[in-house]
């Protein structure tokens, strides 16, 4: 890890928090941006500016979950959270007189379409179609809109990333009232409105079969260092371990980390009325994710947690101590 100043945006989530975290505990300063409870709020662009001149690292990380139902109302909040930020921070480093050498915006894996018959990598993935798949293509695109020569600016393709907290602790509480077991594609009526937004989940691969790219939150703040010590990475780096798992592997492997014994699969039907319930999506376990970390490999980056059981053990004895 270099030193300087880091400024994050988007520092209230699941990640922000864990690297604000991380640079503190290494003497950087660091410098937080959010609607609420952080240093600076989006709005007070001064605050911004002078924030990010000067500093090493800019990272954004801002964007509503989509972790909701895909209400017209939510997406448009899904695209305006981060096209707005991102925007904000591009207009920051234009207006400063010493930019950040590198600044490490996220994306997502999802940007891939649902892959069955082979990984997607930076270099020969192909991009997918529909409302997930769009947001992801603008959120690159407020990236790498403005012209920027001074700083180096990478789209980090994170696949899911598991740590205490964020998805694994949801899988957790499912773990133990006995609801993590494979979730089973199939058919589901889509109604003319989700075909127009985009939002319809097709079926695809069946009995689980549905590829899980996963990262530990760990390698994630450990690639974001290497990127800093890499000046010849830049545009679309896929955060993703080496060693992606099917669906049913994964809920087996979450099992195991949690001690839950009993478990029964999850067939379409199910999980769409789960879904209404918790006031989610179905794509977000039923679409098949399979990213492979091509460019990170090639520039030499190893993973300190490259294997699923072992990065769900870890994860389980950090809550447990």
């Amino acid at each position: 890890m270099t030193g300087g100043r880091v400024v994050i945006g988007g520092a209230s989530g699941f990640m922000g928090t864990y690297l604000a975290r991380r640079y503190r505990a290494a003497g950087r300063e660091v410098v937080t941006i959010s609607r609420s409870g952080a240093d600076l709020t989006w709005d007070d662009e001064e605050g911004i500016a002078a924030a990010v001149d000067g500093a090493a690292l800019v990272i954004g990380l801002a964007g509503k979950s989509v972790n909701c139902r895909y209400t017209p109302e939510n997406r448009a909040e899904i695209f305006r959270s981060r096209e707005v930020t991102t925007a904000a921070l591009s207009r920051a480093i234009a207006r400063a007189e010493t930019p950040p050498p590198l600044w490490v915006n996220s994306s997502t894996a999802t940007i891939y379409r649902h892959a069955e018959d082979r990984p997607m990598t930076e270099s020969g993935g192909e991009l997918g179609t529909g409302f997930s798949v769009e947001v992801a293509k603008a959120w690159e695109r407020a990236l790498f809109a403005d012209d920027l020569p001074g700083t180096r600016r990478v789209a980090l393709r994170s696949a899911i990333v598991l740590g205490d907290g964020g998805v694994f602790g949801t899988l957790r509480r499912l773990a133990r009232l006995g609801l993590a077991g494979p979730q089973y594609d199939g058919w589901w009526p889509v109604t003319r409105a989700r075909r127009a937004a985009g939002t319809a989940h097709h079926p695809g691969a069946r009995r689980g079969q549905q590829r899980f790219s996963w990262v530990h939150i760990e390698d994630v703040a450990r690639i974001i260092d290497f990127l800093e010590e890499h000046p010849e990475l830049e545009g679309p780096v896929n955060a993703s371990a080496p060693n992606p798992v099917d669906n049913v592997a994964f809920m087996a492997a979450v099992r195991r980390a949690v001690g839950a014994r009993v478990s029964f699969p999850m067939p379409r039907w199910m999980l769409e009325i789960g879904a209404i319930l918790i006031r989610t999506e179905t794509e977000l376990v039923l679409k098949s994710r399979w990213v492979v970390p091509e460019r990170l490999e090639a520039a030499g980056f190893a993973f300190a947690w490259p294997e699923l059981g072992e990065a769900l053990a870890d994860i389980a004895r950090r809550r447990a101590g």
